[in-house]
């Protein structure tokens, strides 16, 4: 039973990382302002690319539980580049909270009904994001391993 609940627990961790990703791709093109989705902002298109990233650890961590293997050379990048994701993700929180808190610096314009549902949402989406990565990270030392800095160096070769 413990076997069964510790292969499912980080599978479930990915799948609800990967929907709050999507989730979150979408919702990057909504203007809270305006209520609607607009797809020519260049800073748009920041978040997607960033969630390559995450969705690139998010594959080598399934297939590193699903084949019990140790953890290798390019997991260990790819997740240091995903720390630095990580503070990316912090900075759209707080770029949220502060569209959010703008509300009422613009109290003589017309404000959508769905301005401050729509920004809890984001926040919450974004908030559980940086949970379930952080998550990720503690499943990869518990199930997968910890870097043992000296089988990696001695093992450089990954496709062995």
């Amino acid at each position: 039973m413990e076997n069964s609940v510790k292969r499912t627990t980080p599978k479930i961790i990915i799948v609800l990382t990967i929907v709050s990703l999507l989730s979150l791709i979408v919702l990057g093109f909504y203007s809270m302002y305006g209520n609607t989705f607009i797809f020519n902002r260049f800073e748009s298109y920041i978040f997607p690319f960033l969630t390559m990233i995450h969705f690139l650890y998010l594959y080598v961590l399934w297939f590193k539980i699903t084949e019990m293997e140790y953890p290798d050379m390019i997991m260990k990048n790819i997740e240091y580049v995903m720390y630095a994701v990580l503070l990316a993700y912090a900075y759209n929180i707080s770029e949220t909270f502060l569209i959010l808190g703008s509300q009422n610096e613009f109290q003589d314009h017309v404000i959508p009904s769905s301005f401050v549902p729509m920004g809890i949402l984001i926040i919450s989406l974004q908030t559980l994001l940086v949970l379930l990565t952080v998550w990720s990270f503690i499943i990869r030392k518990r199930i997968v391993g910890k870097y043992d800095f000296d089988y990696l160096n001695n093992h450089i070769d990954a496709w062995e």
